[in-house]
This record gives C-alpha cells, structure tokens and sequence, in this order.
C-alpha cells in the first residue's frame, strides 16, 4: 500500500526526543518538511514556537495536510498521531482500542514518564553540570539501569511467548522505536547496553533498519557515536554541548525567579 499523500511540518533537533519523531516519519514513508529549530540558541523559547508548542521544546509537528492544520508536541502524542491517521495498514502499530494497541500505549507512556526523564537527568548530572554531584549522577545511572532490566526482562518474557524480539504483539512498532530513541543514546548517559544481552539484540537490530539510518540523521548528522569513539573526541562534544545547555538553565533561572 503506498504512503498517504502528506505535508507535515516537523521541527525538531538532534536528540532522542527529535530523533524519534524523523525515524517514525521515515518508517511511514510520510512527506515532511525539516525545520530546525537551534536549541544550543534557545531557539525553542521564542514567541513564535511557543505558538506550536508552549512547553518551548522539541519535537513539535503541524500537519498542514487537514484543513484546519493540526500541532502536535510531545513526542509520544506525535508517534501516537502518525500512526492512528497515517498507517491504516498497521504496519508499525496496531487497530485502535485492541488489546495490543493498548499494550502499546503503555510502553510509549512508560518511556515518556520514565525511561526519558531518568536517562535525560543521568545526561545531564554526568556530562553537563558543573559541579559533579556522586549522589545525582549514581541515583538516575542507576535508574536508567534499573529500566533497562525492564526492558531486558520484557523482551525475555515476549521470546518466551514466542513473539520473538519486539515489546508488543511480535512486530516492531512504536513502542520499540520511542524507547530506542533513548537507549541509542546509552553512553551519553555513563551507562552500558552490553550487560543487558536481549536489549542490546534489539537495540543492534533497530540501529540497522534503513528508516532508522535515515531518521537518526535528521536534521544534522549524527555524530555522538563517532565522537566517543575517542578521549579527545567525548571531551569535545561534551563541552561543545555544556556550554549552551548551562546557558539555556542560566536564562530559564533569571526568567523564573
């Protein structure tokens, strides 16, 4: 079944929560336009994207392909979009209100409430902040280590059920793809995949789907990877991307005294 004809506005930057939404686009085979919006410039926090998101972050999308055009932000209501109006043949999803589409939900849900808030304060208490707190930094790579035994143990119990690699139903869909988005990301974090064998099959076989390849690379290349490949190349990128997440906290502290 060929793609709907679309014209989907997707502003976004080059981070899990902005990687999940190009990836998911990819996966359908939707027309979108890239904007992108410069976080390491705040640009989220002006005037004009707080009218398409008013929480100033990314992802945010505008499907100009219904009349009125609809926004979407936050990144699981996006996946969660796509898929109920774009992939009527179910191909990365389910049929709504079945028992599987719900299971599904519940895993989007748990990566939006979990699993990306905790990994996202590991980031930031291990890469960013000026002063290095132990306590912070063990508490959220211990947490991020205690939901990837979750999903460790979730897909162990779906191999049991003979549904093979995938967190819902025996197929890939957006359940698997939000939480990769995250664990792609693992060693920004401090925090090793390999010791969670099933997760780090999963993980290994997303990386390899040619949506994933291209998705991940929207709207820049993706570089972490390849950066911490060396000292020289982390210590870079790291102070490379302290500088403007300690100025964006800096103007969010005068603006909220």
């Amino acid at each position: 079944m060929a793609p709907p004809q679309t014209n989907i506005d997707l502003y976004t930057s080059g981070t899990p929560n902005g990687q999940k939404i190009s990836c998911t686009l990819e996966e359908l085979g939707l027309k979108y336009n890239v904007h992108k919006i410069d976080i390491s410039k705040n640009e989220q926090k002006e005037e004009w994207y707080i009218k398409i998101n008013p929480n100033g972050r990314i992802p945010a999308i505008v499907d100009n392909t219904v009349n009125p055009p609809k926004r979407i932000f936050e990144g699981g209501a996006i996946m969660l979009y796509l898929t109920a109006r774009y992939d009527p043949s179910h191909s990365i999803g389910f049929p709504y209100d079945s028992s599987d589409y719900w299971e599904m939900v519940e895993w989007v849900v748990w990566m939006q409430s979990g699993l990306g808030p905790m990994q996202g304060q590991a980031n930031h208490f291990y890469r960013y902040a000026p002063e290095k707190i132990g306590y912070a930094i063990d508490r959220y790579q211990t947490e991020t280590k205690r939901l990837y035994q979750v999903l460790e143990e979730r897909l162990a119990e779906q191999e049991g059920k003979g549904q093979g690699l995938w967190l819902v139903g025996g197929k890939y869909t957006v359940a698997d793809l939000c939480c990769f988005s995250w664990v792609n990301w693992a060693e920004w974090a401090g925090v090793e995949t390999k010791p969670f064998a099933r997760m780090q099959n999963w993980l290994e076989t997303i990386q390899q789907r040619p949506a994933v390849e291209k998705g991940v690379n929207i709207p820049d290349k993706f570089e972490m990877k390849e950066a911490m490949k060396t000292k020289e190349g982390e210590e870079e990128y790291t102070k490379y991307h302290s500088s403007w997440v300690m100025r964006g906290q800096k103007a969010d502290q005068e603006k909220h005294r």
